[in-house]
């Protein structure tokens, strides 16, 4: 593994393995390599099966090596285009404080101040 690959290379591979966790990549006959589930695609994944399969061909990211313990860890996200990020403008974001305040006009009152309210409201 020393010298062969390094953290930033991408290379080719093929799916080796699946686990629940992730995926086993064989760069070459001597090296393999873990794609964790998180690192799969952007967004959740709930069963890899649905994105690889056993003897496929697919193209990772180095992410990290640890040379000691003989592991590789790989990406198949990092060489995805993010997809863009979904945002609310169409309105105005609003303080946790106006938040609280809308939806208790009256403020913290005492459970005794409430029940009184409460009562009244039911009209009895």
């Amino acid at each position: 593994m020393a010298g062969k690959y390094e953290k930033g290379d991408v290379v080719k591979g093929k799916v080796a393995g699946i686990q629940p966790y992730g995926a086993f990549i064989a760069l070459d006959k001597d090296t393999q390599g873990l794609v964790h589930i998180s690192e799969i695609t952007y967004g959740f994944v709930r069963d890899i099966h649905e994105y690889l399969s056993i003897g496929q061909e697919v193209e990772v990211k180095v992410l990290d090596m640890d040379e000691q313990a003989g592991k590789i860890s790989l990406s198949i996200r990092a060489l995805q285009e993010r997809p863009p990020a979904s945002r609310r403008d169409d309105r105005p974001r609003k303080s946790l404080q106006d938040r609280i305040d809308e939806r208790d006009a009256d403020g913290f009152n005492t459970l005794r101040d409430k029940l009184q309210d409460w009562i009244r409201q039911s009209g009895q």
